[in-house]
């Protein structure tokens, strides 16, 4: 059996890994956001694609996220994806209530904004289209051929 060269056969400590004496060192960066982060406004949240502008870095492409269109499915998705990245935060941060308190307040928004889209618009979802009398989730326009009508 070929023996390696010293070189490749350094031991890290137990539990550790192997790691070659000649392997490239990096630096990795992993961000934690603190309580009390600044956010950005919801559709800047789903423009940028972070909540948190300290995440934003050191990864951040564009200098600016596209626009968000203004229609009222694109406000659903802002507002899910505001839940989304809060829920992200409070699964880290349990304890910050300020967080807390407007993870419930955008999901208050989000209830209401989705019934009064299904009301004007029909089913987001195929199991709400069981709430009908009848099948209804292949009847009308999808819910992104509402924003070019809407346009």
């Amino acid at each position: 059996m070929k023996q390696e060269p010293e070189q490749f056969t350094a031991r890290c400590p137990s539990g550790q890994g192997q790691l070659p004496r000649c392997a490239p060192l990096a630096v990795p960066y992993v961000p934690f956001q603190q309580e009390g982060e600044p956010k950005y406004g919801k559709n800047e949240a789903l423009a940028q694609g972070t909540l948190f502008p300290g995440l934003n870095l050191p990864l951040h492409v564009a200098a600016q996220g596209r626009s968000v269109p203004k229609t009222p499915l694109s406000e659903l998705q802002v507002l899910g994806f505001v839940l989304t990245e809060l829920g992200l935060y409070l699964d880290t941060h349990p304890k910050d209530q300020e967080a807390f308190r407007l993870f419930q307040q955008y999901a208050a928004l989000y209830q209401e904004g989705r019934m009064r889209y299904e009301e004007q618009y029909g089913p987001l979802q195929q199991i709400n289209a069981a709430a009908d009398d009848h099948y209804t989730w292949l009847h009308g326009p999808w819910p992104w051929n509402h924003a070019e009508e809407d346009s």
